[in-house]
Formats: C-alpha cells, sequence, structure tokens
C-alpha cells in the first residue's frame, strides 16, 4: 500500500460514498451497504497507516502534496504524525460501529447516510490536514451535515439543538478564520503550511492574543465552559450514530486544532493562558461531574459527563509536559471510544424501551445480558477503572498534575469521586433488580446489532490492558510540542 495514497483514500473514500449514495441510492437497502463499505475502507486504511507509522522516526509520514490555489498558497497537503494517526483510527472505527448502528434507519436512508458520510470525510480531513486552510475547510465541512442530520433524524428539541449547536460552531469559526488571517500574514511566506508556521517566531504579543482567539475558536467546540451548553443538548436530540461521532470524534477535533493552531505554534502564548487552560479543565472535570449526577435522561448524563472527561484533555494541554500532553492525547481516543459505545447502548436500550428516564429502566441485567456487560465496561473506563483505556489516560493526566501541583490533583479527584458516584449509581440503576414493565418485553440484541457495541468494547479493553502500542504513538507526537513549550 506504500504506493497508493492512503491518506486520500481514507479522507475521500467516505465523500466518495455519498456521491454514489445520491447517484445511485433508490433501492432503500443500497445507501447501507455503499456506507458500511466505504467506512471499512477507511477503518481499513486507518488501521493500516497505524499500524505502520514510523514511531521512532516520528514527524509527519505518508505525506502527500497537491497545489490547490496558488495564488494564496494553499496547498492539498495530508500527513499524519503520533497524535492524528491515532485519531484517524477513532473515527474511522466509530464511522464504522456507527453505520452498523444504522442499519435500521427507515426514515429517508439515502439522504441520512450520505449526510453521515460527508460529516466523516470532514472529520477525517481535519486530523490529516498539513495545510491550515485545508484544516480549517475540512472543519466547516463537518458543521452543515450535522445540523440537517440532528434536525431531521433527531429527538428532543432537535431544532432547537441543531440551531444552537450550529451557531456555537459558527462562532468559533469566525474566530479561528481571524486566527487564520493574522498568523498567515505574520509569516509572510505565502503558505499554509503548518510546519512552516510552526518553524516560525512569532512575538510575544501577538502570541499573547492569537492563543487566546485559537483557544476560544477551538474551546467552543472542545466544548469548554461556559461555552459548553451546546454539547449535552446536542447530544440528546441527535440520533444513534450522530451522537456516536459527536461525542467521540466531533469534541476531538477541538483539542486537537488547539494543538495543531495553539501549542505548536504560539508556545510563548500558551505560557500566558496556560492556567487558565487548567482551570476551565478543572472546572469541567467538576462541574461537568456534578451535572451528570443530577440528570434523569441517560443521553444528559453521558452529554455532561463528556464535558466532564474533556476536561482532563484541557488540563493535559495547560500541563504541557510529556505526561500532560500524552495524557491529553491519550485522553482523546479512550473518551471517544467509551462514549460511542455508550450512545450505541443507549440507542439500542431506547429503541427497545422507547424512553430514556432512568427511572423507567431497571433490570437489564436479567433481560440483555450482554448490553449489560457492554455497559459495564463502558462505565468502568468512565471511571478510569485499571484495564480499561479511561484509567490510562487519566493516570497520565494525574502523574503531570502531581508533579506540577498536587493542588491540582486535589481539585481534580473531587470530580474522580463524582463520576465514580454516577457512575455506579446509573448502573446500579438500570442493570439491577427486576425488569421493568418497559424491560420486561425486550431481548438482547440480535448479531448484527451487537457487533458495534463488541467492538468498541473490546477496543477500550485491548487498549486498556495492552496501552504501550497507543502511548508509544503519542509520545512520539507531543514530544516535539513539550520540548517547543518548554523553550517557549
Amino acid at each position: 500500500m506504500s504506493g497508493l495514497p492512503v491518506l486520500s483514500i481514507i479522507v475521500l473514500a467516505p465523500a466518495t460514498g455519498a456521491l454514489l449514495i445520491a447517484l445511485f441510492g433508490g433501492n432503500p437497502r443500497v445507501p447501507r451497504v455503499i456506507g458500511l463499505v466505504v467506512s471499512a475502507v477507511s477503518l481499513l486504511g486507518s488501521a493500516w497507516v497505524y499500524a505502520t507509522y514510523d514511531r521512532v522516526a516520528a514527524g509527519y509520514q505518508l505525506v502527500q502534496s497537491v497545489r490547490w490555489i496558488p495564488s494564496l498558497g494553499v496547498s492539498y497537503t495530508l500527513g499524519v504524525d503520533g497524535i492524528s494517526a491515532p485519531m484517524l483510527l477513532l473515527t474511522s472505527l466509530v464511522v464504522f460501529t456507527g453505520t452498523l448502528v444504522s442499519w435500521d434507519v427507515k426514515e429517508r436512508p439515502r439522504e441520512y447516510f450520505a449526510l453521515l458520510l460527508l460529516l466523516v470525510t470532514g472529520v477525517m480531513g481535519v486530523f490529516a490536514s498539513v495545510d491550515a486552510f485545508l484544516l480549517f475547510f475540512f472543519y466547516e465541512m463537518a458543521v452543515l451535515p450535522m445540523y440537517l442530520l440532528i434536525a431531521i433524524w433527531g429527538s428532543t428539541r432537535k431544532e432547537y439543538s441543531a440551531m444552537k449547536l450550529t451557531l456555537f460552531l459558527f462562532a468559533g469559526s469566525a474566530m479561528l478564520v481571524v486566527v487564520l488571517v493574522l498568523t498567515y500574514w505574520a509569516v509572510g511566506l505565502h503558505t499554509f503550511d503548518m510546519r512552516i508556521w510552526s518553524q516560525h517566531k512569532f512575538g510575544a504579543v501577538f502570541q499573547h492574543w492569537v492563543f487566546l482567539l485559537a483557544l476560544l475558536g477551538f474551546g467552543t467546540l472542545i466544548p469548554i465552559w461556559p461555552l459548553h451548553t451546546w454539547s449535552p443538548d446536542g447530544h440528546v436530540a441527535a440520533p444513534t450514530a450522530v451522537s456516536m461521532l459527536h461525542a467521540g470524534v466531533l469534541l476531538k477535533i477541538g483539542a486537537y486544532g488547539l494543538i495543531r493552531l495553539g501549542l505548536t505554534m504560539f508556545p510563548a502564548g500558551w505560557s500566558d493562558w496556560r492556567m487558565l487552560l487548567i482551570g476551565i479543565g478543572l472546572i469541567n472535570i467538576v462541574y461537568g461531574a456534578f451535572c451528570a449526577m443530577s440528570q434523569t435522561d441517560l443521553k444528559y448524563v453521558i452529554g455532561y459527563s463528556s464535558v466532564s472527561h474533556m476536561g482532563y484533555v484541557l488540563v493535559g494541554l495547560g500541563l504541557g509536559d510529556r505526561f500532560g500532553l500524552a495524557g491529553a492525547a491519550f485522553q482523546m481516543f479512550a473518551h471517544g471510544v467509551m462514549t460511542a459505545l455508550f450512545f450505541a447502548l443507549i440507542g439500542f436500550v431506547y429503541e427497545q424501551t422507547h424512553t430514556r428516564e432512568i427511572a423507567k429502566i431497571t433490570g437489564l441485567m436479567r433481560k440483555v445480558p450482554l448490553v449489560a456487560a457492554c455497559f459495564v465496561i463502558a462505565g468502568a473506563s468512565s471511571m478510569g477503572l485499571p484495564s480499561t483505556a479511561g484509567f490510562v489516560s487519566e493516570l497520565l493526566v494525574y502523574v503531570g498534575m502531581v508533579t506540577q501541583s498536587p493542588w491540582i490533583a486535589a481539585i481534580a479527584f473531587v470530580g474522580v469521586v463524582a463520576t465514580a458516584t454516577y457512575v455506579l449509581r446509573l448502573l446500579s440503576r438500570i442493570l439491577l433488580g427486576e425488569p421493568s414493565e418497559v424491560v420486561a418485553p425486550i431481548h438482547d440484541a440480535p448479531p448484527l446489532r451487537f457487533l458495534p457495541m463488541a467492538i468498541l468494547a473490546a477496543a477500550i479493553l485491548i487498549v486498556g490492558i495492552l496501552p504501550a502500542s497507543l502511548y508509544s504513538t503519542v509520545t512520539s507526537g507531543v514530544a516535539p510540542i513539550v520540548a517547543k513549550l518548554v523553550g517557549g
């Protein structure tokens, strides 16, 4: 495969599938098959990229570049490093399982799968872009499909949630346009290549303010407190596969963009605002956990849980050492798989019981033991228990916290206790006891419906039990950034 444009295949396969669906998707079965085939292509390609990535050489690999808009210095340049390779694998894993989860979508399947695949191309493109203009292009490409998928196929105030999500993300995008224009002008080399931008010495005042703009722009998508309110609403309103992509992947674009166009470009600006990053991250951790504890809807619990868990990413970025940054990158992957599994499980329960009210759901362990087992695995990862992906990611961040300030770790530990409280309470309520009225008639998931849950649960355990591969990969990606922050 070394002679093939693998990254272009990974990124553009979903968009090609969307085009094929638009042309030939009249038969309701055709969009499903095309979606599954192209998502499998992206998954196999991403797995190959991840497996063959040279962790010793590190840096951008598999780079391909074509001039796109020469008058502006824009190029179609793709490449992967130790941070983006796991993110491509995460995205392709979530969209493959999300396609399986969406197999029984009956309302307008042609449009649904076409929009879902366009959304995935946008996300994949962000993680594979080396050109900053291209990164922003793919970033914007993901917003419109998300709006339509929620507004048409969603539930629970879907129009309100879709519009709220779109307005927040466009507000963040407006700040990112300013970041791109100012940085392009300051570099003055007629290029958007982020490898060249990262070598430029920006002035201290410039870095101070442009980093803040990048933090607000990308932070809206992470989401940072208090710009987080669109996210839980979006989780709840979205159909199952879109919730999986929303929480599992879309939030990671914000953190990834902040790494690329924040920490890497403006180390002095990061130094000025790092305590703000850590402070917001701690608020996310504690506030999100207590909000999750007070919810009565299954989706809202996981929605606010995502706000809490992304706080670890923010704190890791604020710490800026090898443990903090490696933990942040590891958490992006671990949280993505865990939330995708949670939303796949909740989607199945909702399809069977037609409710997400926690008080109405009891006794799942007796009626759907396989689904209940996956709930336990997802909950264990959320609590950061050993042998799960969540344990490794949170451990790395906590080592960084304790190394720099035990007080930071002490505050974050409040979130750990709150997370354990709401996860254990949630699992005990919905899994144990006698089956409730809505649970009594249901049966365990058929093989095709259970397969995506099994894949995601297996990923959580594999990464948790054998973390060395992912750790060495993300470490190779964050090492040059740590060196720059220390020297910046």
